[in-house]
């Protein structure tokens, strides 16, 4: 067998004694330039050798090489647990989490698609005129010289500059003269200056140059220099008069047109980040708060007859309701017709009224004017609230922006459409020879990075969308998109299961992705679960046997051939000798929650029906509007049953079905379980404070006064006063990330030293802090802790057992959090209430055998009569639910209808399901 010395740093990333967590010493060779996946069962290493092995090795040393103000932080930072590491590239890590929380950051400005459309509206963008819609222009030299061009030899022409006075008339003209100039042009005839010296005139033309039309270079140049005179002393402005013609043709260098002075587009002009270009409004936010058409008109399936206009219902304002509804006929208003189902030149009416009733806006308008009535700032608070710019409609860019066009398209119609019709529209776009030369580099940049994003299954996404509202997937993608889009050769990319959020259809296009990556000369790392991906790789490493102290080592390395002939839980799956199986057919009830007339985002009018006491999964291409179906709509809707209005929905007609079944609605999403770092999995269960009360009532606590509160790291009293029980801190860079260290007073432990020092049959605090779920189990069980047992095998039950039990929440991936929020309520057995549960893509992160626990989890809340939601793309989890919802057929404005529902048959049976194509193949 090679040894591990023998392979060549060139061809492969070697890595000698991994120690770092549960990696038991590992050896391990990867391929270099190829794509490669580590897999195994989550909690098993595969995060640890990637990113805080090899990836922290890679920017360690990238940060050794800068200036000796950084050098002198290395000392205290950590370096992997690892004997050495040879062949390691530049090292870039993709990862889930999105921190960005700058409202100005956009898809745009992430991929630097937007900082490339500056510069190409700016260079070759047209104005128009928005009265008379003809193209504003700005003559200069060569388009005087252009016109003359145009004439014939021998035509004889009169070069004139239009002079302006308002007083003192006889000095400009003397001072004219002094400059040489001795003819004028008042109606159509050449006068001397002397004659008009003490007339009383506003406006005359100064004869520049005379010239007859010859057909050679030498006077076309002497020409040029007569045109610069005549727009200076025209400031501006000049002529030329055809003496034959009898005709006078005007220009100027002002950008102006219909009486409007036009500003010169720059590449600050586009920008929203910058004064220049930012709407003065929202200041570039694209948000402002102001008065909120979703509050205003909350039910919008009533018409203005049945009081849609809720300011307008009560006695105080009624008469502008009546004046509306009284006065409709005469300009044919169907004030019978529900809110949604009006035309928008019907809704603009109704906002900005016209001479027979006050509109909703100018309504708003006379209450602001009155503002010193306490009533009245009352009234307006009611209906405010965060809402799209009014002035740029949510674009950030000034409205004289929208003047400046190409191909018909402006800037802020480019940045509002989905990246797919942008996409589609730089590929058919029509430029003249001279366009097509200027922004060559830059179409091919823009098309390139567009056509990455669309690759990566984010085409529904649209170029303005905020870079905070995005998931954790999606920020991923397009963090390779802009990878993509850099080039680069010759680095090691480690990614973070890029397939989370992905539909399988979508999972095809990220595979070329990833291997495109690949061919350009990189090495691609990635720590997968998602099985088309596992298959498509060079090169498998599989991480195990199970997690945590059970895991940590390399079982099996190789093709994909290689890993089938192991015996192995990923190889087992691969094979399909194991499956995730529907154990037991679920008795279906004749319960259901109807939504009706769903409308927000991209979803077209649907209805749909959601069964209770079973698990209904929704399902389709990623950006369907699975979210905003259950998310915007089911969601806030069903607490508005429950008397709970701290959400707003989306658009929707109406919610019926047997709401008397439940008692509840829980949406367990993937945002971190706690905001402080000190949060963490025992603190969100409920079961450390039996775990103080444990450490508490020992002898050596007693002797010593300790309480509970001296066990806890959130208070004073036992926690570490250096890093106030954070066990870190934060080193702040003056151009680089922070720097997080390890305290040095507590060496990580985040409590003092003389409390480390009480320990139950010989484990400190600390040390159980540090132990995982699976491990604490069996060490509480064997000391008849069952309690505290019983409580932590809930994080267990849901495949969270590698977890420590102190592992702090901004540790934790969404995933994880989404199933401690289970965990939480596995816990709680004793509660009878029937709930709807919704989960958001509950198996990220899962590999096939914790998928199945996740399983083992929902049938147990569905047996105590609980109805589960879940929005999922994995086809294991699909496969077993027992109502599917197929979303789409596309995505953004292709998708948002209802597919098919029904059972698995009824969805591989219908030929327009996506979905039902891969659970055919996956079940074949």
């Amino acid at each position: 067998m090679k040894r591990i010395q023998d392979y060549d740093p060139k061809k492969y990333i070697i890595i000698k004694g991994a120690k770092l967590n549960n990696l038991n010493n590992l050896d391990i060779t990867i391929p270099r330039n190829k794509l490669t996946v580590f897999t195994g069962l989550s909690g098993s290493g595969k995060s640890t050798l990637a990113f805080d092995t090899i990836y922290a090795e890679g920017q360690r040393r990238y940060v050794e090489s800068l200036s000796s103000y950084i050098r002198q932080f290395m000392g205290r930072l950590n370096k992997p647990k690892v004997d050495y590491i040879k062949g390691l590239s530049p090292s870039i890590a993709i990862q889930q989490k999105n921190n960005n929380t700058n409202p100005r950051s956009t898809v745009g400005t992430k991929t630097e698609i937007y900082d490339y459309l500056k510069l190409f509206y700016s260079r070759i963008g047209r104005t128009y005129s928005p009265i008379s819609g003809k193209e504003v222009k700005k003559d200069n030299v060569e388009s005087v010289i252009k016109y003359i061009k145009t004439s014939k030899t021998n035509d004889k022409y009169l070069l004139l500059a239009p002079i302006y006075f308002h007083n003192k008339l006889s000095y400009q003209l003397k001072v004219l003269k002094q400059q040489g100039y001795v003819r004028v042009f008042i109606k159509n005839e050449i006068i001397d200056i002397d004659k008009v010296i003490n007339e009383s005139i506003n406006q005359i033309d100064i004869v520049i140059d005379r010239f007859i039309i010859k057909n050679n270079k030498s006077f076309l140049k002497e020409l040029s220099n007569s045109i610069e005179i005549a727009f200076y002393e025209g400031k501006g402005n000049c002529s030329l008069f055809n003496i034959k013609k009898n005709r006078k043709i005007n220009f100027s260098n002002k950008f102006e047109l219909d009486g409007i002075k036009f500003l010169n587009p720059n590449i600050h002009f586009f920008n929203f980040n910058n004064p220049y270009g930012a709407c003065k409004k929202c200041k570039g936010f694209g948000d402002i708060i102001d008065i909120d058409p979703d509050i205003v008109i909350s039910d919008k399936t009533l018409s203005v007859f049945d009081h849609a206009i809720v300011p307008w219902r009560g006695k105080s304002f009624n008469k502008y309701y009546k004046k509306l509804v009284n006065n409709s006929y005469k300009f044919n208003f169907p004030i019978h017709k529900p809110y949604h189902q009006l035309k928008n030149n019907e809704i603009k009416t109704l906002w900005e009224g016209n001479n027979h009733f006050t509109g909703i806006k100018d309504f708003f308008k006379k209450i602001e004017s009155k503002t010193y009535k306490i009533q009245n700032r009352v009234l307006l608070s009611r209906y405010r609230g965060k809402t799209k710019c009014s002035e740029c409609k949510g674009s950030r860019l000034r409205n004289e922006t929208n003047y400046v066009k190409i191909s018909s398209k402006t800037l802020a119609d480019i940045l509002n459409q989905s990246i797919s019709s942008v996409l589609d529209y730089f590929n058919s776009i029509n430029l003249s020879k001279k366009e097509k030369e200027i922004s060559k580099r830059l179409l091919i940049e823009i098309k390139n990075r567009l056509q990455y994003l669309k690759d990566v299954g984010l085409g529904y996404l649209t170029l303005n969308r905020k870079s905070n509202s995005l998931s954790g997937g999606e920020s991923q993608r397009i963090q390779l998109a802009a990878s993509i889009g850099s080039s680069l050769v010759g680095s090691i990319y480690v990614l973070d299961e890029p397939s989370i959020g992905l539909h399988s259809k979508d999972t095809e296009k990220l595979i070329k992705v990833l291997k495109k990556l690949r061919d350009l000369g990189n090495t691609i790392i990635v720590v997968e679960h998602d099985e088309s991906i596992i298959k498509s790789s060079d090169h498998i490493i599989d991480i195990g046997p199970f997690a945590g102290s059970l895991g940590g080592n390399i079982i099996a390395t190789g093709s994909l051939n290689d890993i089938l002939k192991k015996n192995t839980l990923t190889s087992k799956y691969l094979s399909k000798k194991l499956q995730i199986v529907k154990e037991k057919q679920i008795k279906r009830t004749s319960n259901y929650i109807s939504l009706k007339g769903v409308r927000e985002n991209n979803l077209k009018n649907i209805d749909v029906n959601f069964p209770l006491e079973c698990l209904t999964v929704i399902t389709g291409i990623s950006g369907s509007g699975k979210t905003t179906l259950v998310k915007k709509i089911l969601y806030p809707a069903l607490l508005r049953k429950f008397n709970i209005y701290n959400e707003k929905p989306g658009n929707y007609s109406s919610l019926e079905g047997n709401f008397n079944e439940l008692k509840g609605v829980e949406y367990v999403d993937q945002n971190p379980i706690g905001r402080s770092s000190r949060s963490n999995p025992a603190t969100y269960i409920k079961v450390y404070d039996d775990i103080r009360n444990l450490y508490s009532s020992l002898d050596s606590s007693k002797t010593r006064g300790y309480k509970p509160k001296h066990f806890s790291f959130n208070v004073d009293g036992g926690r570490c006063e250096n890093c106030k029980g954070d066990g870190s801190l934060i080193i702040e860079m003056q151009f680089m990330a922070d720097i997080i260290m390890e305290c040095d007073h507590c060496k990580g432990s985040r409590f003092k030293n003389e409390i480390c020092e009480v320990e139950y049959n010989g484990i400190s605090i600390n040390k159980l802090l540090k132990m995982t779920v699976d491990d604490s189990i069996s060490f509480f069980k064997s000391y008849d802790e069952n309690k505290i047992a019983k409580k932590l095998k809930s994080l267990s039950d849901v495949g969270l057992g590698y977890i420590t039990l102190g592992q702090s929440s901004s540790t934790l991936s969404g995933g994880e959090a989404q199933r401690i929020k289970l965990a939480l309520f596995l816990s709680q057995r004793t509660f009878d209430k029937k709930i709807l549960f919704i989960f958001d893509e509950p198996t990220t992160g899962l590999h096939f055998h914790d998928i199945k626990k996740l399983v083992n989890s929902f049938n147990h809340l569905i047996e105590k009569g609980h109805s589960i939601i879940v929005v999922e793309h994995n086809l294991d989890l699909i496969k077993i639910a027992d109502h599917i919802i197929d979303l789409g057929p596309g995505a953004g404005d292709k998708g948002g209808k209802l597919v098919v529902e029904g059972d698995l048959k009824k969805i591989m049976k219908n030929k327009k399901s996506f979905t039902g194509k891969y659970l055919v193949n996956q079940l074949n």
